[in-house]
């Protein structure tokens, strides 16, 4: 296994002047060494991280860093640019840089080597060390933890030390290490902190401390997690008031539970995090503060007091509508609709495997025994296991029931989303009135959002102590499910479903240019965002209108041509990077060759590689041919039973030759589109007599 760093992946003299510039110089670097397979794609996935929350850090340090499928081992590169450059940070910009970069599915070693990094960028001998230092080797040895940066060879640098090299596999060994090198203004109070944990162990110590328990995470578990988690061990041991913290970090290699009886035992709550904080209910009925991850990296002391003055005021944990599942990836100013948006695409993703599995059983069923089979006996009444008949009666009926749980599901789900688990009964329930009262996967829609609303408007009311714990097991469903379900039967169901039947019977009378206009809408739509919630919505109405009993001709079309326009993304990536590979990187020609059969089966997603490295021409290409296609099938009169399958339901297709004919005709539009639009770019240097890179790549940055 290679070393995390190496004297080729450290630049003393950075000459960027932006982050971008920063970020691009140092994976050049990872490039050269076969750390990185493609640095635009790598780039992007840099960039997007960065668009989440900037990542620099108080002390001058920028710490950009991502998980991407371009990297092929963990790799940290360092950079010490000629001027600060700025990145984010609220104490301006930055003169250390550190460009991280995992693999998907990273092992837990390195990764418990880069969190110790993270903590000994706490130590302000570390970083003083790194400024100091003029030699590339030297400055690796110190980031790998072979070099003490408290003891300086006779040069003045820093002078390696077999004693902790080991340290740096180890991810508490951050804080120990830092203790032994801090500055002597801060060394005076480290013999307290040994006395002060053998007192917790034999209870001996004079007077309690005020005891904290405290979750960091961050979205890719890398850095800030363990940075807030050493800033705040470090504000408790300089807290003049006897505070002890412990703190669960929730990062990329996984996280070990802190012990209940710890948890027991804590006087208040700390959680800084920016995704979901897992397993919250452990922390239940304590004074809680929660804050943004960087938060606690920046003020920890801060976070400390609070904590203690909510205890002292007896404060409870926040109310569960704070602890919403799907709420704790949202960024701090996400507002109603962004929240929304996400509640219902939840639902949506519970909803999707039911309908692809009932719906390709139902199509299966149908190509064995026709259409008719639909109306066939039940099979506990009749099997003969010698008859297709039989079979399809079977499969037919296995598949309805399946498909029977579509809107059930969505809803009972979206209302997870909303408010964690105690929403999935009254969903589950009101998605079962909605399928009743044939008000469709609008009702679905609705019973969801209400049982949601329900449920946290349930958890809000101050319930004693000793009532709690059965609000989650019998009050909660009880009361919400009574409610949620005499509102969808006598108030809201009825309305919702007469809309529904309207639709259903405007999607059964289009004809002629309406059709075709609704095809290419649905074919844009499919293909804005491969996979993500534009593209969820318009496959949700596709499958809502055939989840009926007996859906019109109208909405068998839709279904058509949201798959037909579903497999363009791909299809078109794949034929563009079989007629012009050199406009493509190694890794994109490869991901060309899985598109043929990603595209085949219907899974958009197998474009997103393309889009994540060159949106503005992936995306705009994938759009204009999947709409070529939507609007194709929609004219051609193409009807589909299945709500999955791609070419392996071609069969069950109206008209499945013009079908096979619209999706081709998309597929070019892509394929040409894109080429033209690549073709351009790379001629575009030349235009302007721009210098060639070294790699004779002429590729630029996705998005120029």
């Amino acid at each position: 296994m290679s070393q995390l760093i190496t004297a080729e992946l450290v630049d003393l003299d950075l000459s960027a002047t932006t982050k971008a510039d920063a970020a691009r110089s140092l994976a050049e670097r990872m490039v050269s060494q076969g750390r990185v397979t493609d640095l635009e794609g790598f780039l992007a996935d840099v960039e997007a991280r960065e668009a989440q929350m900037p990542t620099g850090l108080e002390g001058g340090i920028g710490i950009p860093h991502c998980r991407s499928t371009h990297v092929t081992e963990p790799t940290l590169a360092f950079g010490r640019p000629r001027s600060p450059i700025v990145f984010g940070a609220t104490d301006g910009p930055a003169d250390l840089i550190f460009l991280i970069a995992a693999p998907d599915g990273a092992d837990s070693d390195h990764l418990t080597i880069l969190s110790s990094l993270a903590r000994h960028l706490a130590d302000p001998g570390f970083t003083a060390a790194l400024r100091s230092v003029s030699d590339a080797e030297r400055a690796s040895a110190l980031i790998r933890g072979d070099a003490d940066p408290g003891t300086p060879s006779s040069d003045g640098q820093p002078e390696t030390s077999g004693e902790t090299s080991d340290t740096s596999a180890d991810p508490d060994s951050g804080p120990e290490h830092a203790e032994r090198t801090e500055p002597s203004t801060q060394s005076q109070s480290q013999p307290q902190q040994p006395q002060r944990s053998s007192d917790r162990e034999s209870g001996a110590s004079a007077s309690e401390p005020f005891r904290i328990v405290a979750v960091t995470s961050c979205p890719t578990g890398i850095a800030h997690t363990y940075m807030a988690a050493e800033s705040l061990e470090r504000a408790a041991e300089e807290d003049a008031s006897s505070t002890v913290v412990t703190v669960e970090t929730q990062g990329s290699a996984g996280f070990q539970r802190l012990d209940p009886s710890v948890i027991a035992a804590a006087d208040a709550v700390i959680f800084a995090h920016d995704v979901e904080v897992r397993e919250r209910e452990r922390f239940a009925g304590k004074p809680t503060v929660d804050v943004g991850v960087k938060a606690a990296i920046n003020r920890p002391a801060e976070l400390i007091e609070e904590a203690r003055t909510k205890a002292a005021r007896g404060e409870s944990s926040p109310k569960a509508s704070a602890a919403v599942p799907m709420d704790k990836g949202a960024a701090e100013g996400d507002g109603f609709g962004t929240r929304l948006r996400t509640w219902l695409m939840t639902g949506v993703s519970y909803m999707v495997p039911f309908v692809a599995a009932g719906g390709l059983l139902i199509a299966l069923s149908f190509a064995i025994g026709g259409y008719e089979i639909a109306d066939a006996k039940s099979v506990a009444d009749h099997f003969v296991w010698t008859e297709a008949h039989s079979w399809a009666a079977l499969l037919n009926q296995i598949g309805g029931l399946a498909f029977g749980f579509l809107v059930p599901v969505l809803a009972g789900y979206i209302a997870y989303g909303m408010a964690d688990r105690p929403g999935l009964v009254p969903g589950f329930v009101g998605g079962a009135v909605a399928v009743q009262i044939q008000a469709g996967f609008l009702g679905g829609l609705v019973a969801g959002l209400l049982a949601g609303a329900i449920v946290m408007a349930i958890q809000k009311v101050d319930i004693p102590a000793v009532l709690r714990g059965i609000m989650p097991v019998v009050v909660i469903p009880l009361i919400s499910s009574a409610i949620v379900g005499a509102l969808m039967f006598v108030v809201v169901g009825k309305p919702i479903a007469t809309a529904q039947k309207a639709m259903t019977d405007w999607l059964g009378g289009l004809t002629g240019t309406n059709a075709v206009l609704l095809g290419l809408l649905i074919g844009l739509m499919m293909c804005f965002d491969l996979g993500g919630p534009v593209n969820k919505v318009a496959y949700t109405f596709a499958t809502g209108g055939i989840a009926s009993a007996d859906p019109g001709n109208g909405s068998l079309m839709v279904m058509a041509a949201a798959m037909g326009a579903g497999m363009v993304p791909p299809l078109g990536m794949a034929l563009a990077t079989t007629v012009r590979g050199s406009l493509f990187t190694k890794t994109e020609r490869e991901n060309g060759k899985a598109a043929w059969v990603l595209g085949a089966s219907f899974i958009s997603e197998g474009a997103i590689p393309f889009a994540a490295a060159d949106p503005l021409r992936v995306i705009p290409a994938s759009m204009a041919g999947g709409a070529v296609t939507g609007a194709l099938s929609m004219a051609f009169g193409s009807t589909l039973r299945a709500p999955h399958g791609g070419i392996f339901v071609v069969p069950l297709i109206g008209s499945p030759l013009l079908y096979l004919v619209a999706i081709a005709a998309g597929t070019v539009v892509t394929a040409g589109l894109t080429l033209v639009l690549k073709g351009a770019r790379k001629q575009a240097p030349k235009a302007e007599s721009a210098p060639a890179q070294d790699s004779g790549d002429a590729r630029v940055p996705a998005g120029v």
